[in-house]
């Protein structure tokens, strides 16, 4: 075989891995993406029917339920537009109360209620993601002018 054979053999090798190796790693990227959506975003169908997501928004005030094996709680977020029921089971944050900030990730369950998979809680007074906090703003500012989402 001469040499110039040879390197056509090994640049076309290189070429094949390399672009073995990007087809995994944009595979893997995109498996492990979430994306944020709230309620009004959901109910609008923008969220995935199936896989994992994030949800946002406040949690209602007076929607917290705590089921007697004292893991299992449920919840309602809103945007003040529209609300989601959530489900969850695991110990919620300390941070985690009524009208305060909430953002969960999991999936949408068959009958519309969220199972949510981890729950996070806002971690001072102040902060709140940039997602949500301009979903609450857009949802407020459409309300206040009447329009519905």
């Amino acid at each position: 075989m001469k040499a110039r054979h040879k390197r056509f053999g090994l640049i076309a090798a290189g070429l094949i891995l390399l672009v073995i190796a990007t087809v995994l790693i944009t595979k893997s990227f995109r498996s492990n993406l979430v994306f944020f959506f709230t309620p009004t975003q959901v109910e609008k169908g923008e969220a995935p029917k199936t896989g994992s997501f994030r949800i946002g928004g406040l949690v209602e005030n007076g929607s917290l339920k705590r089921l007697p094996d004292g893991l299992h709680v449920q919840f309602r977020v809103t945007d003040t537009a529209k609300t989601m029921q959530v489900v969850y089971k695991g110990i919620l944050p300390d941070l985690f109360k009524e009208g305060k900030g909430v953002v969960a990730e999991g999936k949408l369950g068959t009958n519309g209620v969220f199972e949510a998979d981890q729950v996070l809680a806002k971690h001072d007074e102040n902060y709140m993601p940039p997602e949500a906090a301009a979903a609450l703003k857009a949802a407020q500012e459409n309300k206040a002018k009447g329009k519905v989402i």
